[in-house]
């Protein structure tokens, strides 16, 4: 009998140090889609899953260069290729005069890489999301400690993969359905 695809599988524990400890054993079962639920951030858990790598940074870091060329670049065309005037000798390019929009279009671009990419990354925004089917994953802003296998891992198994989450001892475990 085929059963229908799932999600994934969540475990719902009791208390956020039985959480961190699954999330390392999830880690070292060498499970790596992977995300846990809770309340309040917590530092260890993002460290049990080693979830720490953030491509916002980077994301960030380009969105300045792009902005500092863009604001550099822009004016020297605009004054020494497009529009050079030789007011009483001096230079087309001078370089003191561009620093305030260099600055400003920097800071500008790395905001709005910022903005963008973390909601880019995050998937938002996301009105649905399969957990939502679970009813006891309310509790998730509030008082419930969950962890979620998603099925699209390379290592999980329908069965193997609950025999494993029920061997870490939680409250429950559920099938998430799409």
């Amino acid at each position: 009998m085929n059963r229908p695809p799932i999600y994934g599988l969540l475990a719902q524990f009791d208390s956020p140090q039985a959480l961190v400890d699954a999330a390392y054993k999830v880690h070292e079962a060498g499970f790596h889609k992977v995300d846990a639920y809770t309340p309040y951030p917590m530092e260890e858990v993002i460290e049990a899953l080693h979830q720490h790598d953030s491509k916002v940074a980077w994301l960030v870091f380009l969105g300045g260069c792009a902005g500092a060329l863009t604001g550099y670049g822009m004016q020297v065309f605009a004054a020494v290729i497009d529009y050079p005037m030789n007011v009483a000798g001096k230079p087309t390019h001078s370089w003191p005069m561009n620093i305030p929009i260099t600055f400003e279009l920097t800071i500008l671009l790395a905001a709005f890489a910022a903005v963008f990419g973390m909601l880019a990354l995050n998937g938002l925004p996301m009105p649905y999301h399969p957990l939502f089917n679970v009813p006891e994953f309310k509790r998730a802003t509030q008082d419930g400690f969950f962890l979620c296998i998603e099925a699209r891992d390379a290592r999980f198994d329908r069965e193997g993969t609950a025999r494993f989450l029920q061997g870490l001892k939680p409250t429950e475990v559920h099938e998430v359905a799409h």
